[in-house]
């Protein structure tokens, strides 16, 4: 199979209307992951642990891990174990380990990941994920045998990383591939599923859950070029989405515009992959949020990414910030009526792997820094029905931590600021020079 190549540079403000975060790029890492700690059972001290957002954190405390699975937390005199592995992160703020609910395996770096190097794979997945704390992703577009691959390997310790969620490949409206995208080769172009019936779009949900996807992303909105916005027949997207939920995965979707958000209520979404940015200033309106916190539709804000590309377009400073703060604007009237928020970033389509500017971005939209923490933790794991699993630091529940510098309490940015990220108890990353 072809691999996806990476996404043409936007040409206008009106490509802002409708990024496909499908294919991208990414960087690499200057970092390698750091190994495992080598005895079963291990301790981390930190000067902070936060077992829960809703809960205070816990000064002084330890946390005693066993196999995959945490042992114990407690304060004081920690109990007599630990490997030099773990030993090297002492001292830190302890939360539960990361999602990021908004990645893109698609560049060169992830291609042929059944029979690359592990240390190849392992520095790609360091330099975009793991070091800013990522225990678990959602890739929301891809090729799927390929994440499929690099999932498995993972799952099977050949590769250190994070636990992969992913929809594949995402659903275009009848004859509505992106302009963008129309450059592809017409072999990758024949792949991009466009039913144009409900029973083609049941079948190609039935194929990509079949073959290893966890949900199905559907374009219920596409840009076709010259202003054209091509939509999704609601009985196409609502027939894709009942049968994924059928078949119990959940349904992404990327939106454009409001009436985009509109579409994908009604077809029964369960997550909106982005807020909307729109020059002409339409937005989220009051009944429209009310309708999404009703049907517990999380969205994932993806805010960093407008600024991005309003910057490649070199749009001056003034007018990029009243454009970005529409979204902001989007997001603070989501939360203050109640709704679910998913963090994610667009990595691997966006190549600035750093999410500061994005929790910085989302305190300037009115989120507390326990409220970011929640859409890093529990709130991504109760969306996909892991909440017994992961999210939280208690006893019985998964080894996935992340140790941060500083308090993000204090400054959200000490959310980017990581020590050391473990999954299911290995250590995935470490910070040279601590």
């Amino acid at each position: 199979m072809h691999p996806l190549p990476t996404k043409s540079r936007v040409p206008a403000i009106s490509r802002l209307l409708a990024f496909a975060g499908f294919i991208g790029m990414a960087g690499c890492a200057s970092t390698q992951p750091a190994g495992t700690p080598t005895d079963k059972r291990w301790l981390v001290t930190g000067s902070l642990l936060y077992v829960a957002p809703d809960r205070p954190p816990l000064a002084n405390a330890w946390l005693l891990v066993n196999g995959d699975k945490i042992e114990a937390v407690g304060t004081g005199t920690p109990p007599a174990a630990g490997s030099a592995g773990a030993k090297a992160c002492n001292g830190g703020v302890i939360a539960a380990g990361f999602q990021n609910s908004h990645v893109h395996f698609t560049d060169d770096s992830f291609a042929h990941a059944a029979t690359r190097a592990p240390g190849e794979l392992e520095q790609s997945l360091a330099g975009m994920l793991t070091r800013f704390g990522y225990t678990t992703v959602v890739d929301t577009g891809s090729q799927l045998a390929n994440t499929t691959a690099l999932r498995q390997r993972i799952a099977s310790g050949a590769v250190l990383g994070p636990e992969i969620l992913t929809a594949g490949s995402p659903l275009y409206p009848h004859n509505g591939i992106p302009f963008y995208l129309r450059q592809l080769p017409p072999a990758v172009l024949r792949q991009l599923a466009q039913p144009a019936s409900a029973a083609e779009a049941i079948s190609t949900v039935r194929r990509n859950l079949a073959d290893g996807a966890n949900g199905t992303k559907l374009f219920v909105a596409a840009p076709i070029g010259q202003g054209e916005i091509r939509r999704m027949n609601p009985q196409i997207a609502s027939a894709a989405a009942d049968e994924t939920h059928r078949l119990g995965g959940l349904v992404m979707v990327h939106p454009t515009d409001p009436d985009g958000v509109r579409s994908a209520v009604a077809a029964g979404a369960d997550i909106i992959v982005h807020t909307t940015i729109d020059p002409a200033g339409s937005s989220w309106d009051a009944q429209l949020i009310a309708g999404m916190v009703a049907r517990k539709v999380s969205v994932v804000p993806t805010l960093k990414l407008w600024r991005y590309e309003l910057d490649k377009e070199h749009v001056p400073a003034a007018v990029r910030e009243k454009i970005v703060g529409l979204a902001e604007r989007q997001l603070k009237a989501y939360i203050d009526a109640g709704g679910q928020v998913l963090f994610g970033t667009d990595v691997g389509y966006m190549t600035d792997f750093d999410p500061a500017d994005e929790y910085s971005l989302m305190a300037q939209a009115g989120m507390t820094p326990m409220q970011i923490l929640a859409s890093l933790t529990t709130g991504p794991a109760a969306r996909w029905r892991k909440e017994a699993l992961r999210g939280r630091l208690e006893a019985g529940m998964a080894a996935d931590l992340v140790v941060l510098n500083g308090d993000p309490a204090a400054d959200v940015k000490r959310f980017a600021d990581v020590k050391c990220t473990f999954g299911a108890g290995r250590l995935l990353f470490q910070r040279e020079g601590f």
